[in-house]
């Protein structure tokens, strides 16, 4: 059996020593559309995690019996395709719980308890030079008695609601597919929900329903004390609306780590923002600390070896 990685450097340097004993492994950094075709042709089983699968990917690998996306999201597939031509497609759900709520409240955190201002502050030499013991001058944003609202209250959502509860916020959701299946919380519409929220976090997949879900007219719908976090799929809130809104004070802050296009262009509107301190950008990290990258390396081995049983 031989089983090809696609775009590895996405896993850094976890071990991928529970692939590797399967089969004859050959690994990839990153490929291009014209590398993966040449790479693919004799491959009985494929790794990927951004490359596209097509038509034009799956008539260059004749032999090809199982692609295992490297993650959750599979909207780089043509998940109907491949079960025309018998091809097995498989991702790996739940492994990124935990580290994307995580990132997502750091992110929050971040922006309300202005961590970067007074970081810099103390760094600067501003604080040595002053006279008071603190810094009257910038107040930081207490949770607690404000409403969190949660667009897709799946499993991250919901471990995002909880945390929310701690912290002694006020919870309720938006579901994407239309189908409210969490009776814990509130399922508002998404105006009630954008209208409501001191905080909306975004954990959807992206799809027919999500796409361009958030956009200026959204946006316009918030209060110009809330925060929008996007730590799911960059397609799902439009990034020149959020450094426009952001900028124009709108809404008061952002947190993203998920862009319509990845690594995010350089003439990004969020690149290009009057007040770049109102937000907080990450390069798609919230998947990716160490622990959830070998669960994940762990989980690719067992669904090829369930895909090959």
């Amino acid at each position: 059996m031989k089983i090809v990685f696609l775009d590895a450097a996405t896993m850094g340097s976890t071990p991928l020593l529970a692939i590797e004993r399967l089969g004859e492994f050959v690994r990839y950094d990153n490929s291009t559309p014209e590398e993966a075709l040449e790479r693919i042709k004799d491959a009985d089983v494929v790794l990927l995690n951004k490359v596209e699968v097509n038509k034009e990917f799956l008539d260059a690998a004749p032999k090809l019996k199982l692609i295992c996306e490297a993650g959750t999201g599979m909207n780089n597939i043509d998940a109907g395709l491949c079960k025309e031509r018998g091809i097995i497609v498989r991702n790996v759900a739940g492994y990124s719980t935990e580290a994307v709520a995580q990132h997502t409240w750091a992110l929050i955190l971040g922006l309300c308890n202005r961590l970067f201002l007074y970081d810099s502050f103390v760094k600067d030499g501003l604080y040595s030079k002053g006279s008071l013991h603190t810094d009257p001058a910038h107040p930081y944003t207490g949770l607690s008695g404000k409403s969190m609202g949660i667009i897709g209250m799946g499993a991250i959502g919901s471990k995002v609601a909880g945390i929310a509860e701690a912290f002694g916020m006020k919870v309720a959701y938006f579901s994407t597919s239309g189908t409210s299946h969490c009776h814990e919380y509130p399922s508002l519409t998404l105006d009630e929900l954008l209208m409501g929220s001191d905080v909306v976090s975004i954990h959807a997949p992206l799809n027919e329903r999500t796409s361009g879900l958030i956009g200026m007219k959204e946006l316009q719908l918030m209060k110009r004390t809330a925060l929008l976090i996007n730590t799911s799929r960059g397609g799902i809130a439009c990034e020149a609306a959020i450094a426009q809104a952001v900028d124009e004070g709108l809404i008061a802050g952002a947190g993203l780590d998920a862009y319509e296009y990845e690594p995010l262009p350089q003439d990004s509107p969020l690149l290009r923002m009057r007040h770049p301190e109102r937000v907080i950008l990450t390069p798609h990290v919230a998947w990716a600390n160490e622990e959830t990258r070998l669960r994940l390396a762990n989980e690719m081995a067992r669904n090829i070896e369930l895909g090959w049983s």
